[in-house]
């Protein structure tokens, strides 16, 4: 899935309270790409790495830089995310665990919506290698119902916001 849509699912469903509280929780959605594909562009950009290719197409697997690829899986594991969660546990931070949980959330949806031709989701690393083949989320038939869902959900919360409003200020 695109990076984008990680973040507004894991807002949505993880940040509803708050500002504060959407931001993290989109922010933890994100994460899993942003400390992957996210290092690759920053160095990219400052010039430590180039663009395979030589253009802005994207590139295929085999030219990204392999430590992209190691990242990818530590952020794209669940068995990382659960040590995350067990170390907030440990150190007291109950009210931010909840709105980490954007993070196991863009897990789940990658690993239907990665192919095993560009950056399968390796959801059991560093136990396995196992991951599912799916259907790249680039295809009109999960790109479309994505993009329809994230438009139901967000447009459910305005409404819902909105109706709240209107009976506390009767």
């Amino acid at each position: 899935m695109d990076i984008f849509s990680h973040g507004l699912y894991g807002g949505v469903a993880f940040g509803r309270k708050s500002k504060k509280d959407y931001i993290t929780a989109l922010l933890f959605g994100i994460g899993p790409d942003l400390f992957s594909f996210g290092i690759f562009f920053l160095s990219v950009f400052l010039g430590i790495d180039s663009w395979p290719e030589g253009n802005m197409t994207p590139p295929g697997a085999k030219v990204i830089p392999e430590y992209i690829h190691y990242l990818y899986g530590i952020t794209h594991s669940f068995f990382i995310y659960v040590l995350f969660f067990a170390l907030l546990l440990w150190f007291g931070k109950k009210s931010l665990a909840w709105l980490t949980f954007g993070w196991p959330l863009h897990i789940l949806i990658d690993i239907p919506t990665h192919s095993n031709g560009f950056f399968p989701t390796p959801f059991l690393w560093p136990l396995s290698d196992y991951s599912f083949n799916g259907i790249p989320w680039t295809k009109p038939i999960i790109f479309i119902p994505n993009i329809t869902v994230l438009i139901l959900l967000y447009s459910y919360w305005y409404f819902k916001r909105k109706r709240k409003s209107k009976l506390v200020a009767r």
